[in-house]
């Protein structure tokens, strides 16, 4: 339980970092004149890459691969499918303010990139 509680911490960080990034890439796309949508995809990738790097290094402690980049991005599809649908919502269909809606976006989609590079990307390279 201790290191579940670790690995959640270091994640807690990692994701921090990458959530600061794609909040501050997000305004700047939507500041050149990117649509919400493009905005919001183009800010996750980019902090999905730093999350990645990040998460591979000080919470999972394993080396990083093409391999498990990958599998960390087929995961993190289902994570920009979440992200990037809560922000749409929110900010047409409540009509909250964009950056608002990011972070409520950012917040749904870290739970469950949490839980599926705990169980799915990081834990099926540990078994190797």
């Amino acid at each position: 339980m201790r290191d579940l509680a670790t690995k959640f911490a270091g994640y807690v960080l990692s994701g921090g970092a990458a959530a600061v990034v794609d909040a501050g890439g997000f305004v700047l796309f939507l500041h050149i004149g990117l649509t919400t949508v493009a905005a919001a995809i183009m800010s996750f990738g980019i902090a999905a890459a730093v999350n990645f790097l990040l998460s591979a290094q000080f919470v999972f402690k394993q080396k990083r691969s093409y391999r498990g980049f990958l599998t960390f991005l087929a995961a993190a599809l289902a994570g920009l499918a979440v992200n990037v649908s809560v922000t749409v919502a929110v900010a047409v269909l409540l009509g909250v303010p964009p950056i608002l809606a990011k972070i409520v976006g950012i917040g749904m989609a870290f739970s469950l990139n949490f839980v599926l590079n705990l169980r799915v990307v990081f834990r099926s390279r540990e078994a190797q």
